[in-house]
């Protein structure tokens, strides 16, 4: 008789570990960043890190404890009400009296019954899970122009033209990363991604013709130091902070720039108080920190023989990494600004429960990698 063994498949503990990590640094630091405009709008030094707990990170528990429990392959049988349901959801910001732009200028956030979130966070991941199915069951014909690349980029690029009327080009960029790296790693042909990257430049050229003011950014980005109190005020404020952290930082709390010199401290500029307060040693550290996150669910990636759960995890770090960076680039002066806030760091509560969710789904693949 054969003896069979029944193994208890466990989660990557580590990478858990690693997330609450930066989730509780993330909860800090915003804690310290908006402290001043807390106390300023609304009485409350602590208004801002009170909602990310209540609205973000409290709900975010809860869903990464429950994505962590339900088998990942789920998902692929339910890819097709994942696709419908974010198309209808990035569809309500242009419904009136629903869609709404709270002064930035693009209509990205629903708002019902007086609740506010952004569609676009849950179609990151319903995206990711959606393209991740989708490009499973093509297998080798995605190899196929017609029969399976060509398919394959239409349903990718859907609900990255709605996020492009409503417009927020910021979160364009990350989608379109994540349908240009998930045909990559399912085997697209080189020349049919080569060709997919130069209608994405040329499309890009043409969103900053099309719109006087993304050129001044793009201009800002080039010479801040030609407008400093004007379109490149932002990013100069952003210099000054970085720069005034040196080595060793001023010490948390003891940021000068939030004190309304800097705009939006607790949100895409987070970064530069970070590194004002903390110096430059931290925020390396804290660079790092974020790569080696990234190699942990590569590593998970890798393991998983399920393509399905493989594309699902490299997707997931693709968003995390690009969305990163080009906030922290933003704030170097490597990138334009892009209004992208720093995941699991920036104030943002159904932009945290989201990405906690993506953590548990990544935990419950993990458990097919051991």
């Amino acid at each position: 008789m054969r003896v069979k063994k029944q193994i208890q498949k466990k989660a990557d503990i580590i990478l858990f570990v690693y997330f609450l990590a930066l989730i509780f640094f993330g909860l800090i630091m915003l804690a310290s960043a908006s402290s001043v405009i807390g106390y300023t709008k609304f009485q409350d030094n602590y208004f801002f890190v009170k909602r990310q707990i209540l609205f973000g990170f409290l709900p975010g528990l809860i869903l990464l404890l429950t994505c962590a429990k339900i088998p990942y392959e789920k998902y692929k049988k339910m890819m097709y009400p994942i696709f419908f349901g974010m198309i209808l959801i990035l569809l309500a910001v242009f419904i009136p009296g629903i869609g709404q732009s709270f002064n930035t200028g693009a209509k990205s956030w629903i708002q019902l019954f007086g609740f506010s979130f952004q569609p676009a966070e849950f179609a990151k991941l319903g995206m990711i899970l959606f393209f991740s199915a989708y490009l499973a069951e093509k297998g080798r014909n995605l190899m196929n122009f017609k029969e399976g690349f060509f398919p394959s980029l239409i349903m990718g690029m859907i609900p990255v033209i709605l996020i492009i009327l409503q417009p927020d080009i910021g979160t364009v960029f990350i989608l379109f990363s994540i349908v240009f790296s998930l045909l990559f790693i399912a085997g697209a042909k080189s020349s049919h991604l080569s060709s997919l990257a130069l209608m994405g430049i040329i499309a890009f050229i043409l969103l900053i013709i099309a719109a006087p003011y993304r050129a001044a950014r793009l201009t800002t980005f080039l010479h801040p130091e030609l407008d400093p109190l004007g379109v490149g005020y932002h990013i100069n404020q952003a210099y000054l902070a970085i720069g005034s952290g040196g080595l060793f930082g001023l010490g948390l709390g003891h940021s000068q720039q939030k004190f309304q010199y800097l705009p939006e401290v607790h949100a895409d500029s987070i970064f530069a108080v970070l590194s004002e307060e903390l110096g430059f040693i931290i925020a390396g550290a804290f660079l790092f920190f974020l790569i080696i996150i990234a190699f942990r669910m590569l590593s998970v990636s890798k393991r998983v023989n399920d393509p399905f759960g493989k594309y699902v995890v490299f997707g997931i770090v693709i968003w995390f990494m690009v969305q990163s960076f080009m906030n922290i680039g933003a704030m170097l002066g490597l990138m334009p600004l892009t209004g992208v806030p720093l995941p699991f760091v920036s104030h943002g509560g159904t932009a945290l429960m989201i990405a906690m969710g993506a953590i548990g789904i990544v935990l419950n693949i993990s458990k097919e990698s051991t």
